[in-house]
């Protein structure tokens, strides 16, 4: 006995894949994206019908909106009714929709928080005078109605919109394999390029431009997009339309008045105040929000004082949180040939203005038939009155009327129904005038309908006269103003640091780390085994490190991203690639115009520009050529080239200063002779001590020669002074063997 007698056997794939697009033509047509005609998704198609149906029109009084979810999902819509409520929330929204569809009566959420809206339970709903624009015609003959999806019922297949509410509201919509973002508009300007283009059928998207100058958000932030950009997004239905924040200055402080289209104070707030807790808005003091009833966006950003430029810190909130933002614009929707295309906006209105012409179309043809049949009844209602007398003859006397009225009078058989149901009083003589009043208007109507029904000027004029009057009813002033600037830019790293000083401390294993203040002694401060302070140099926060190796190579990192020195710092080969062998032994924190003698301690060196030993790259740069195991010595600072001195004491006590302006200017080298030491000497181990910069006939230096140290003022140092290249003069006894020198 074969058990599957009754079933068809098909392969797997064909099974999947048939079940796949049965079911993603359903998301795409029946579920996500909207219809060019009325704008709506079936959801919201229904639910405007739906409330239209029980009665809740603009002056109707509101009902409870779980009665509206009720006949939404028993009548025509089996999806869940949260989903359902959902898509009717945000009809009624105000903040979501440029002209929102649902009155709402009750908590239907705020633009903080757009999904706390009360349940349905407690919110009361009604239309409101705008949906009027979809509704109106509904009973005219306008659309074709199909059954509802258990075939009891029935329901519009669109609504018969008076204008391109595709546009009006916009929409967004995932579907199986496209989406849709369709941006809101101003009626006024989408009516006015509508009548462009019933005047003017070859009117191109740059024409229809001069009209719809860009979408209409509900918020009143601008929308910064420049017009080229948003005309290439309306010729190709693609592209992005970027808005940002309104602010304005107030006491000092800046006020936010106006945020992009759906995007939260709280969420700025929050993005804001993690940039804060972060160290990264140096210049914030404080920020508030004092959004209330009457201002329901109003938050407050308190400066950290009057001198900072709110102009570029605007710039880098708008960059760095949601104060500007880009949206996505596809205009994807379902067209009248049944068929989803992404389209420009020429092929939207045109396609919007055929649809509406064949709606005024059959409701004109619809009221024709009215007009018709009602001349018709009132004919017949004519041959009664001329012929009364015979007509009560026949009514009392026969016992079938209606074919002997029909028969005697030549009248249609609803022509005698109607005659034999019209009332006595009626067949007053004052009737019988309203009657041919009634028919004279009748016939005018009708003449008139014939004419615009035979014309198709006459027809868009029509159109045009009804876009214009319901553009001026419903319509109202552009909300987002569009205002071209330039996609903000955040400002650099380093101008978001507070200026602060520090001390930069490296040790002999190549550690680095940065105390607050410039009162750090590096030689006080804890180390890892075997390590220990090798230099320190006093900066701020704002400024660059130099690290300078043994190899003479220079590598440079931004002082606020070194590690605290409450640890033992990190290691700079970690984040430097240093050559081989080489280890940490030099420097130097400063302005890139600050000037520094760098030099070995073979006694060479010249005078750079700070900014020279700066390298973005990992591998640094090469600045100083040092001889084979010559030493890179603490980098000093020049404030003035043409009358500093420069003193230099070997570690044997020869010490000799000169003039700074005796040494070159070079970006990297080895640099000139700065003191004579011998060969003999080197090779016996004599090297420079130090080196410091003092200012002429002010400075002084003290040396450190173990535990002595010896301080020699301006007038002792005249003594020392000579050429450069000089082999100096000799210390006295006791301070030959010099170990620092520092300037002061």
């Amino acid at each position: 006995m074969n058990h599957h007698a009754n079933h068809e056997q098909i392969p797997l794939k064909d099974y999947a894949e048939r079940a796949y697009l049965d079911y993603s033509m359903y998301v795409v047509l029946d579920r996500a994206l909207p219809f060019v005609g009325d704008g709506l998704k079936p959801v919201q198609r229904r639910i405007v019908y739906s409330m239209s149906e029980l009665g809740l029109d603009a002056a109707a009084k509101p009902k409870k909106s779980a009665r509206t979810v009720g006949d939404v999902i028993g009548k025509f819509h089996p999806h869940g009714d949260s989903a359902c409520y959902e898509a009717m929330v945000l009809m009624a929204q105000p903040f979501s929709y440029r002209y929102p569809l649902i009155d709402g009566q009750g908590n239907f959420g705020s633009q903080d928080d757009p999904k706390s809206f009360a349940a349905m339970r407690y919110t009361e709903s009604r239309l409101t005078p705008m949906a009027e624009l979809l509704l109106q015609e509904l009973a005219h003959g306008t659309v074709d109605w199909i059954a509802n999806f258990d075939g009891t019922l029935e329901e519009p297949s669109w609504l018969p919109a008076r204008v391109p509410h595709v546009l009006l509201n916009g929409s967004t919509g995932i579907a199986v394999g496209m989406a849709t973002d369709i941006p809101p508009h101003n009626l006024r300007e989408v009516a006015s390029a509508c009548i462009r283009l019933l005047d003017d059928p070859e009117a191109s998207v740059a024409d229809l431009c001069e009209h719809v100058r860009g979408p209409d958000f509900p918020t009143a932030a601008e929308i910064i997009t420049p017009a080229a950009d948003l005309l290439a997004l309306y010729e190709t239905g693609n592209g992005s339309v970027r808005c940002r924040a309104v602010w304005k200055r107030e006491e000092g402080n800046i006020v936010v008045t106006a945020l992009p289209y759906q995007v939260s104070p709280s969420k700025i707030l929050e993005q804001i105040a993690a940039q804060m807790r972060a160290k990264k808005l140096p210049m914030l003091e404080d920020i508030r929000d004092e959004s209330d009833h009457e201002n329901p966006i109003r938050i407050v950003l308190m400066p950290r004082s009057n001198r900072i430029d709110l102009e570029q810190m605007m710039q880098h909130l708008n960059a760095t949180t949601d104060l500007e933002k880009s949206y996505r614009v596809n205009l994807n929707m379902i067209g009248l040939d049944g068929k989803p295309q992404v389209k420009h906006l020429r092929q939207i209105l045109s396609e919007w203005l055929r649809f509406r012409q064949d709606t005024v179309t059959r409701r004109l043809r619809h009221r024709l038939a009215k007009v018709e049949r009602r001349l018709h009844l009132l004919e017949g209602l004519r041959i009664a009155f001329l012929n009364l007398d015979e007509v009560i003859r026949i009514v009392r006397h026969e016992d079938e009327p209606r074919p002997v009225l029909i028969a005697r009078f030549g009248l249609s058989e609803e022509q005698a129904d109607y005659i034999l149901e019209t009332r006595l009083r009626q067949l007053a003589r004052l009737e019988e005038m309203k009657i041919n009043a009634e028919r004279d208007a009748l016939e005018e109507e009708r003449a008139r309908i014939n004419v615009v029904l035979g014309s198709k000027a006459r027809l868009r004029t029509l159109v045009k006269d009804e876009l214009r009057e319901d553009a001026r009813k419903y319509g109202d002033e552009r909300r987002s103003p569009l205002v071209e600037r330039s996609a903000a830019q955040a400002l650099a790293e380093t101008a978001l640091v507070a200026s602060e000083p520090v001390t930069v401390v490296l040790s002999k294993k190549g550690w680095a780390r940065a105390a607050k203040g410039h009162e750090v002694n590096g030689a006080e401060l804890g180390y890892r085994e075997g390590d220990a302070y090798l230099a320190a140099a006093q900066g701020r926060t704002t400024q660059q490190v130099a690290f300078i190796d043994s190899s003479g190579r220079s590598y440079s990192a931004p002082a606020h991203t070194l590690p605290s020195a409450r640890g033992n710092g990190e290691p700079l080969t970690g984040r430097f690639q240093t050559p081989p062998g080489a280890h940490f032994e030099a420097l130097a924190i400063a302005d890139p115009a600050t000037r520094l003698v760098l030099a070995s301690d073979f006694g060479y060196g010249f005078v750079t520009r700070f900014e020279a030993l700066l390298g973005n790259k990992k591998a640094g740069k090469q600045v100083l050529n040092v001889d084979a195991k010559a030493h890179v010595l603490m980098p000093v600072a020049v404030a003035d080239t043409a009358r500093d001195r420069i003193v230099v004491a070997t570690n044997a006590g020869h010490l000799l200063m000169f003039s700074v302006a005796d040494l070159p200017e070079l970006d990297r080298g080895k640099g000139n002779k700065l003191i004579e030491i011998p060969k003999a000497k080197l090779s016996g181990g004599e090297r420079v001590a130090g080196i410091a910069v003092i200012p002429e006939e002010k400075g002084e230096v003290t040396l450190h020669a173990g535990q002595r140290k010896l301080t020699l003022r301006w007038s002792d140092l005249v003594e020392y002074q000579g050429a450069r290249a000089a082999r100096g003069k000799l210390l006295p006894r006791g301070l030959q063997r010099v170990e620092r020198v520092v300037g002061g």
